[in-house]
């Protein structure tokens, strides 16, 4: 009896909650894209203002699929460019803006038919662009659980010797498209790059759980037995969800990695009830739909009612890692932050038994970034990108 009247009463405070902290009805959510798109700003970095506004005039509804079918109208004519293009350079330009509009239509996850047909494409444009690239980009396959990891691999060019490697994951609603075209500049440093999917997103083998991150793990056996790769020098970073997981591995896979970096990283607080309730149900931090993009991403889930039970146990403090011995760690994110407490991070700097360290935006929101200035690519290269080469620098093997 007591189960099922807790039970009742975590429904109704979830309906409450929706009803209290409701998400931007289609008008709303036309005019905050349309701002962030003119900025520049997250998730709209890379499309441009003309085309932002192209496609929210195609949309009408709040419906995935018109989302998905808006934003596609506009790729599709850069993938005609593209095609009919006898010059590599605009093909490759072409195909790039392609993808990025494909991303946006199945933003933040590919959770209808419209939205998945959409990231099909998407990945499909990235392919043809990536075709361009230099250094290359390689798609590799990783034997998982008879299943499949698909990864990107890019190497520095002109390095003599085994690479110090970089082990990134993507978030929520980020790609590894996204993340490996963001850390491109840390292969001029002589450092390459493996990108992955988190669990749960893009092409992922397995969803969110509390062991997911064995995901992870056979990236990295795959990782040591590369002739290239130094393997006493890798380094996992992480951005949002995906810097939870590069903060796990800190602690699970600290004789592996010699480092983590974790921007925005959901530690404790975040898993909690409450903190579902109050702040990611109807967050306006995130453009729309962030409570049905961890549905989609969790393993069993297919409510709010079933993040509010599934989510606790994912607590690193729960798990009991945080007080056992850890990789340093570097703690990325900003004070004003309404998706991730910043109490999440001040926990995770203070354990692992080693020194970590840390770049907090006082101003800063989700990822410390801001929609001027400390926008996210800043703070990859001027700030993470930087200390990982510092790091690599200065380390020493025992």
């Amino acid at each position: 009896m007591k189960k099922i009247l807790l039970g009742i009463g975590l429904s109704c405070l979830i309906n409450f909650a929706i009803g209290q902290v409701p998400e931007r009805n289609i008008d709303e959510l036309k005019i905050e894209s349309q701002f962030r798109a003119d900025k520049g700003a997250y998730p709209m970095g890379g499309i441009s203002s003309e085309d932002a506004k192209e496609a929210l005039s195609y949309i009408k509804t709040r419906e995935r699929d018109d989302w998905a079918a808006g934003w596609g109208k506009v790729a599709e004519k850069y993938i005609a460019q593209a095609k009919s293009s006898t010059n590599t350079k605009e093909a490759s330009l072409a195909y790039r803006k392609a993808w990025r509009l494909y991303y946006m239509a199945q933003w933040p996850v590919p959770n209808s038919k419209g939205k998945q047909s959409a990231y099909d494409k998407a990945i499909a444009a990235y392919a043809e662009y990536a075709k361009t690239l230099t250094p290359e980009l390689k798609v590799v396959k990783i034997p998982f659980e008879n299943k499949t990891i698909t990864a990107y691999v890019r190497m520095p060019s002109n390095v003599q010797g085994k690479v110090p490697m970089v082990l990134a994951i993507s978030g929520l609603d980020s790609r590894k498209e996204t993340v490996a075209e963001g850390y491109a500049n840390i292969l001029e440093h002589g450092i390459g790059l493996v990108v992955v999917d988190g669990p749960g997103t893009g092409q992922a083998p397995v969803k969110v759980s509390t062991t997911a991150d064995r995901m992870f793990s056979a990236v990295l056996d795959y990782m040591y037995k590369m002739p290239e790769v130094d393997t006493s020098r890798i380094l996992v970073s992480g951005v949002s969800f995906g810097g939870y997981w590069a903060a796990k591995l800190a602690f699970t896979e600290k004789d592996r990695i010699i480092a983590s970096v974790s921007q925005s990283p959901p530690v404790h607080e975040f898993f909690s009830q409450e903190f579902l309730i109050n702040n990611t149900m109807g967050n306006r931090e995130y453009l729309f739909d962030l409570a049905p993009a961890f549905i989609n991403v969790f393993e069993g889930a297919n409510s709010v009612a079933d993040l509010a039970k599934i989510m606790p146990p994912m607590s690193l403090k729960t798990m009991g890692l945080l007080d056992k011995p850890a990789a340093p760690m570097f703690i990325v994110g900003g004070v004003k932050d309404t998706q991730v407490p910043i109490s999440d991070l001040e926990l995770l700097a203070r354990s692992g038994k080693v020194p970590n360290y840390s770049w907090i935006n006082p101003s800063g929101g989700h990822l410390g970034r801001e929609i001027k200035g400390w926008t996210d690519p800043v703070i990859l290269n001027q700030i993470i990108i930087p200390w990982e080469v510092n790091f690599f620098k200065n380390y020493k093997p025992n």
